[in-house]
């Protein structure tokens, strides 16, 4: 991810820079590259990052693309357009993948034009490739800030097999052990022949489907708990289980 710069080209307004900063952020992506932005710093930016002002902080500014591209090996280039003598689009979720496996060997970078015109042909020219993200036709322009997060999410989906999964809550979800559910098989076992439902005599199949049922749930221990706690709750005499409740009041 550190390989993965976001260039945004002449951006006009500062409010965007500072929200694409933080749609960056929410993906894990750092560097921002800013080629001749009209303002910047500004109290915009910091107010719209929202968290990501680290990313503002370390903002590199450039005075053409062609500096902001510098030492890269692929630049791929965001646009809602077709130009005549561009090379032959992808569409972002394509574009996203090519762009990951790039990582591989260098540096890279998606590049965002101007919120009014986008990228200039000459601008588009210098990228590699260029992508379009699959948008309504008759309103495909999207916002500056929306267009950098959805190819962000795009690039961490495309890389999302080398990302480490957040860490299980701890004792959240634990499997239940084989003897924990052969417990809880007995117990319904024990349940259902004392209510009069399972006749031991003519037990037929009952105990067998439940316990494929329970193999295919996959119980957790938690799970287990509540279920034998429910189970013991209906044996127990009428009078201590509502013991707790009030008698209403004699007409």
């Amino acid at each position: 991810m550190q390989r993965v710069r976001i260039v945004l080209s002449h951006t006009s307004h500062p409010g965007n820079i500072g929200a694409a900063a933080r749609a960056m952020k929410t993906m894990g992506f750092s560097r921002l590259v800013l080629v001749n932005p009209k303002a910047f710093p500004d109290p915009q930016a910091t107010a719209m990052a929202a968290g990501a002002d680290d990313v503002l902080a370390a903002a590199e500014i450039c005075s053409s693309l062609q500096e902001a591209l510098s030492g890269t090996v692929l630049a791929l280039a965001l646009t809602a357009r077709r130009r005549e003598l561009a090379t032959e689009p992808l569409w972002a979720r394509a574009g996203a993948a090519e762009i990951a496996q790039s990582t591989a060997t260098g540096e890279v970078a998606l590049v965002f034009g101007n919120e009014t015109s986008g990228l200039s042909n000459d601008e588009l020219a210098q990228c590699g490739r260029w992508a379009m993200i699959p948008a309504n036709p008759d309103c495909s322009s999207l916002n500056l800030a929306a267009a950098v997060q959805v190819m962000c999410y795009e690039l961490r989906l495309a890389m999302q097999d080398s990302l480490p999964l957040p860490p299980p809550v701890a004792g959240a979800g634990a499997p239940a052990t084989h003897e924990e559910v052969d417990g809880l098989l007995t117990h319904f076992e024990a349940s259902a022949v004392a209510s009069g439902f399972l006749d031991p005599e003519r037990p037929g199949r009952l105990m067998l489907r439940l316990r494929r049922l329970f193999a295919r749930s996959g119980l957790e221990k938690e799970e287990v708990s509540i279920l034998r706690g429910l189970l013991a709750s209906f044996r127990q005499p009428t009078g201590k289980r509502h013991a707790g409740l009030k008698k209403p009041n004699p007409p």
